[in-house]
């Protein structure tokens, strides 16, 4: 039983206060009580009972001015503790007045302002000096905190300024396991519990991350050969990246971190033409720890059915995979469990630091194919919380790591338990935990997930810690890696409710990029929620090539839709910059923040550079499986990969960084899945070898969230003209690697600056008269045709005349034989375009 804690307010001992269900009263800090405006009476007596004391409450004049998101529905009150907030935090605590109200205490605001001065400058984790290691982990609330090693249960001394317990062993330490014992109050457990819990700042587990390992990251056994000498691809600027986003399974199910490093396989020589042509970075889906995947192959169940065998319009192979779906080797792995610890799942042996090795092979390996490395991480929300074995954080510090709801419970709007990164030692892991991988692993960047619910102030700090990282004292040049994310305005801490969120507007001029679904939409067509999958945009037909839903509305709408697309694309292709200013296809004199995307402005970018352009990612359908659903019944195999390279060049050809999913280039299918996250290899596997299809009519897509789409889906499973064969597909990554190659070598691609995309960009025939279907941009020497007509069309840019200008060499002696029969009259300045072609022209 544990032992009462020293009274807080006079010497008597009391009775632990109840355990109520909800926390609607938040102690802010150590002196600042926030009270709902509703809650009891406000005239009556209000105090914070402890299980040592009571502290008595009152009203604060003026509000909660410090606190403008609660001042408004929250009174506040003032307490004084007297020095004994401290020993009150280390039990229940609960608000009530004497006409009965009971409530729980949210505490994260109080724990900050009495500890994060002091802990935010703590090394957390294992830390060596001289061959001896340090572990200490942050737990101010808890009661005690014993050190479990190999075995054995050492003490551990609390440091009373910022709640951090340490220990210091000897060198024998390393490589051993060991697990926190947190004594501590749970208030969703309603009593002291001691939780055995991994260290939330792990650097290497024991498989399935049963225990964390004392490991030392500059220990020469873990570094490849020539690691510390390691020379990466030149780093380019983030507005002319070209990234590919790849999945590790899905690259080859079974070669984890290795297959990176067998630069034979056709995986590697895929990603090596890719790098020959211009991309520049790899974006890895998560790799660190994460929840729902068996570490040990022994372990990983596998399909028990001969899929193959199957129709291709058949529910059963979803069927049997979602029998072992929680049991086999895939997930995308956005469940995350340890930040700084690579996925195990990946590692030949998961059962130690082994992990760690094989990663770094995997950067060399990259490297070595011309590829930087950029990380996707996952640090706005946690696997689970509370007392959930899954739970790491929230079973160390119970109720400070989770944004917390005014009632007190664990918002979820990501998905799963929310974190609170504006809290401030959430904040210093992500950036300590950032700053290890890029130090330790020679990580390039990174790509945060649904990076609008953090703070833009915890972004930045990320960004200034990378800044401050050196070649000649870190290894890395923290000033090269990129950053970029989902920059979503949605949840809880939507319209900056909280605080100023990452969200795309708030980013625009810090040199962190958001994903811009502006031009995706536009590009594809619809949304990633309609009913009806067919709306068409301008890749996809809309006006040009009508498929027959009615949801594409009537033949004028579909028309006023189109044009309205063109616009969104004109602001994609310049960056997605707000004050770019063009005539926009009513003929008005707009700026790109005037261009109306669903309610919001189009155009948000302050700099290319702070908008990242897409046409598919992992989420939703492929762009292949997309336009599968779009195109007219009946378009040739020959003129969906057209349409596929099409839209690729929308979002390659603009101004800023572009991201294509791995695969995308190989016309690269789910079988019409929308969100694979874990619908296991046999529908997220890539196709390297185009003999083996391209993953189109492997069954029906798993129910789970596809059912409501199989009445559109079965008939198109079952049409093997959809499935591809090794001519359309090899055509269109050969185009695609092409206009890589014009992308990436063509400077007026890179401006700096909106200023120099001003003066150098223009839509010379965008207009009231402009053609449906066909996109014109001059930039510089360099004129683009984007036609998304099924026919060939003609652009006169009367302008141009008597201006000498030729297909681009690339493409003129490139793969595709189309592309070359178009043509410029330099006698009256018209571009003659073929059906479903991007086609750049060169002044000579």
């Amino acid at each position: 039983m544990a032992m009462a804690l020293p009274t807080a307010g006079t010497g008597m001992a009391h009775a632990a206060p109840p355990n109520p269900p909800h926390a609607k009263v938040q102690w802010l800090d150590r002196t600042t009580v926030a009270w709902p405006k509703n809650l009891g009476n406000p005239t009556r007596p209000h105090r914070l009972v402890h299980d040592t004391g009571t502290f008595h409450l009152t009203p604060l004049p003026g509000g909660l001015t410090r606190y403008p998101r609660l001042a408004a529905t929250h009174d506040a009150f003032r307490l004084d503790a007297h020095g004994k907030e401290r020993t009150a935090l280390r039990g229940p605590l609960v608000a009530e007045t004497d006409d009965g109200v009971v409530t729980g205490v949210q505490i994260p605001g109080v724990l900050d302002d009495l500890y994060a001065s002091a802990a935010g400058k703590a090394r957390l984790g294992p830390v060596f000096q001289r061959g001896r290691p340090t572990l200490s982990v942050w737990a101010p609330t808890a009661r005690r905190v014993a050190l479990e090693l190999d075995g054995r249960t050492l003490p551990m001394r609390r440091d009373d300024a910022s709640g951090v317990w340490s220990a210091t062993g000897s060198r024998d330490w390393a490589g051993k396991p060991y697990r926190y014992a947190v004594t501590v109050w749970a208030p969703s457990a309603g009593k002291v519990v001691t939780n055995h819990v991994t260290d939330p700042y792990s650097t290497a587990l024991t498989a399935d991350s049963a225990r964390s390992l004392v490991t030392d990251l500059a220990d020469p056994a873990l570094a490849p050969a020539g690691w510390q000498r390691l020379r990466k691809p030149r780093a380019v600027p983030l507005r002319d990246a070209q990234i590919q986003e790849l999945h590790v399974r899905d690259f080859a199910a079974s070669g984890g971190y290795r297959a990176f490093t067998d630069h034979a396989s056709p995986g590697m020589r895929h990603l090596k033409s890719l790098a020959d042509a211009g991309t520049s970075y790899v974006h890895l889906l998560p790799v660190f720890d994460f929840a729902t995947a068996p570490e040990r192959r022994a372990d990983q169940a596998t399909p028990p059915c001969d899929l193959a065998l199957l129709p291709a319009d058949s529910d059963e192979q979803q069927k049997c995979v979602a029998r072992t779906a929680a049991r086999d080797a895939y997930n995308w792995g956005y469940d995350p469990l340890h930040y700084t610890v690579p996925e195990g799942s990946y590692a030949s042996e998961p059962d130690g630091p082994r992990r760690t090795l094989e990663f770094r092979r995997m950067v060399r390996g990259l490297a070595d194919a011309g590829l930087r490395t950029v990380m996707d991480v996952v640090y706005n929300h946690t696997a689970a919380s509370g007392q959930d074995d899954k739970s790491v954080l929230d079973r160390i510090v119970p109720g400070y790591y989770h944004r917390l709801l005014d009632d007190g419970t664990v918002a979820t709007s990501t998905c799963c338990a929310n974190t609170a990164p504006e809290h401030a030692m959430m904040g210093k892991l992500v950036v300590d935990s950032v700053v290890t991988w890029a130090r330790e692993y020679k990580v390039d960047g990174f790509r945060f997930d649904l990076m609008g619910h953090h703070p833009k102030a915890n972004v930045l700090a990320v960004r200034k810690a990378l800044d401050a990282l050196t070649p000649a004292r870190d290894g890395v040049d923290g000033k090269a890696v990129v950053l970029y994310g989902e920059g979503w305005n949605f949840g809880e801490v939507a319209n900056d409710a909280r605080f100023v969120q990452a969200t795309q507007k708030n980013m625009a001029g810090t040199g962190i990029a958001t994903f811009s679904d502006r031009s995706r939409d536009a590009i594809r067509g619809g949304g990633p929620f309609d009913a009806d999958p067919r709306v068409q945009g301008f890749a996809s037909g809309l006006f040009t090539a009508p498929n027959g839903s009615p949801a594409n509305g009537s033949h004028a709408e579909q028309r006023t839709r189109l044009l309205h697309a063109q616009d969104l694309i004109k602001v994609g292709l310049t960056g997605n910059l707000a004050d770019y200013r063009f005539t926009d296809s009513t003929g008005r004199q707009v700026r790109g923040a005037d261009v109306d995307y669903n309610g919001s402005p189009a155009g948000y970018a302050a700099a290319p550079g702070d908008a990242l352009s897409y046409a598919d990612a992992h989420d939703n359908e492929t762009l292949y499986d997309a336009l599968a659903y779009k195109l007219p019944p009946g378009t040739p195999a020959a003129e969906r990969a057209r349409a596929q390279v099409l839209a690729m060049a929308a979002a390659a050809l603009s101004q800023g960084p572009a991201l294509s999913q791995a695969g995308t280039d190989l016309l690269r299918s789910k079988s019409l899945d929308r969100n694979s996250y874990d619908s296991g290899d046999w529908f997220n596997a890539i196709h390297w070898n185009c003999a083996d299809g391209n993953g189109f009519g492997r069954g029906l897509p798993p129910a789970r969230d596809n059912a409501d789409k199989w009445p559109y889906a079965r008939p198109l499973l079952a049409d093997p003209a959809l499935r591809p064969g090794c001519g359309p597909i090899t055509a269109a990554s050969a185009a695609y690697r092409d206009l890589l190659r014009i992308r990436t070598t063509e400077k007026a691609f890179g401006k700096p600056t909106t200023e120099a995309v001003q003066r150098a960009l223009s839509f010379p025939l965008s207009g009231a008269d402009e053609t449906p279907g066909v996109i014109t941009m001059r930039l510089d020497d360099l004129v683009v045709v984007l036609n998304a007509a099924p026919d060939t069309r003609t652009q006169r840019v009367g302008a141009l005349a008597g201006t000498g200008y030729a297909l681009h060499p690339v493409q003129a002696r490139g793969s595709d034989p189309v592309v070359t029969s178009a043509s410029y009259d330099a006698g009256t300045g018209t571009f003659t375009v073929p059906g479903r072609t991007a086609a750049v022209f060169r002044r000579g």
